[in-house]
């Protein structure tokens, strides 16, 4: 590997990395293939993996079947073939194999079923580390640092090849033992964390002479969003959610919170734009407040609907408990629309109280109707001053070309 990291230096060519996630792609993970999608035109050969291909649900845009038609999906390679993977692997180099099950026993979490799942996660990483090895990968990356993340740090170990990841939370943060954050970031060669507030929790849980691994480099916004004619406010009434119907996003304080604005007599439109775990419940909720003619469910959307559902917006909302930096903010701020959204997180990094939208404390329907009421009252020229403002910031700190190129930058000094 160092003779090849040697030649390529001599060339200016760049070396062959790979990226790991649980699901790829997928509607939700548009900052993922916006990263891909710029390294590769940074001179990158990134080849893409995961566990799991997403559900036909998201399949809504040419570009997601595209990044699909070219992934490596391990689970759908068969037991036979995993199986297979693994004895070649234990065969061909027991070392490593070694090193491996000792890292999976430094990162688990304790009991015997904990044995079984990393069993799991090791066959799994002896298919990745099979095509890593094929395809003369320098690097394995991986984008959340759960199930993933275990697999991609124990290909590398097989693989014999350097480990980074990208650290989004929440859910690393709710249970860090048990996924081995500190661990995994000690066996990191780089750990990228998307938020200010995201690096604190990685510092928090890993070794302090882990930290010099710690870099913040921002989830990004593509041209689409970026360089496409800003349209004026419109008086809409309409305001929109985007994101995973997941317990974490507050979608039932929003309900709450929406029957309270129409008790005033307010006239709004709330547009709920994506799929997950509790829809059902949610639609549920939304009947019994009789609240069917204000909250519509649209479902997942491709990213251009999604623009264009943002602008036909006054503002965005997303009222969650707990979050990394949400992508979905960044883009409605780029659409010079101001967004709601609650204290938590790497959120208020994003949004200024006031000048670049509305934050309330977490969980509290009144502060949230209240917001809402404001919202929907304010003036063209209130809103487009808080828009241009938005704008300005993510423009500055949310680019997809500055932040993959600190990343860019990242991965060859690393390598």
């Amino acid at each position: 590997m160092n003779n090849q990291l040697s030649e390529l230096k001599k060339t200016n060519l760049k070396p062959n990395i790979a990226y790991l996630t649980g699901f790829y792609a997928r509607v939700g993970d548009t900052f993922i293939r916006r990263e891909v999608e710029e390294l590769r035109h940074l001179g990158w050969n990134v080849s893409t993996f995961s566990i799991r291909r997403a559900d036909s649900s998201e399949q809504v845009s040419e570009d997601i079947l595209r990044e699909q038609a070219s992934t490596f999906y391990i689970l759908e390679q068969g037991k036979w073939k995993l199986g297979l993977s693994c004895i070649k692997m234990a065969l061909t180099h027991p070392l490593r194999m070694v090193k491996a099950i000792q890292q999976a026993q430094r990162i688990r979490w304790p009991g015997a079923k904990s044995l079984l799942w990393h069993l799991f996660y090791l066959i799994e990483a002896c298919s990745l580390a099979e095509q890593l090895i094929k395809r003369d990968i320098a690097l394995i990356h991986n984008h959340i640092a759960m199930s993933s993340g275990t697999v991609a740090l124990l290909a590398s170990k097989l693989a014999d090849i350097p480990f980074s990841l990208t650290v989004h939370g929440p859910h690393e943060f709710f249970n860090p033992e048990h996924w081995g954050l500190g661990a995994k970031i000690a066996a990191s060669s780089l750990t990228v964390c998307i938020s200010h507030f995201g690096k604190s929790q990685c510092m928090l849980f890993s070794p302090p002479d882990c930290w010099h691994k710690l870099q913040v480099v921002h989830c990004g916004l593509d041209n689409l969003f970026l360089k496409q004619a800003i349209s004026k406010p419109k008086d809409s009434r309409k305001l929109i959610f985007v994101g995973r119907l997941d317990p974490e996003k507050g979608l039932l304080i929003l309900v709450d919170a929406a029957a309270q604005v129409k008790q005033k007599g307010i006239e709004f439109e709330l547009l709920i734009v994506g799929g997950g775990e509790l829809r059902a419940y949610i639609e549920e909720h939304v009947k019994k407040l009789r609240l069917q003619d204000n909250i519509k469910f649209l479902g997942w959307r491709g990213s251009e609907d999604v623009r264009q559902l943002i602008t036909d917006s006054r503002a965005m909302i997303l009222p969650s408990f707990a979050e990394g930096i949400p992508v979905v903010l960044m883009e409605s701020l780029a659409l010079e629309r101001p967004v709601i959204s609650s204290y938590v997180a790497g959120i208020p990094e994003l949004v200024v109280n006031g000048e670049t939208g509305w934050l309330v404390p977490p969980g509290s329907v009144d502060e949230l109707a209240s917001v809402m009421i404001t919202a929907l009252q304010a003036s063209p020229q209130a809103l487009a001053k808080m828009g241009k403002a938005g704008r300005q910031y993510v423009l500055k700190e949310h680019a997809i070309t500055s932040e993959a190129k600190k990343l860019s930058d990242l991965f060859a000094n690393l390598l």
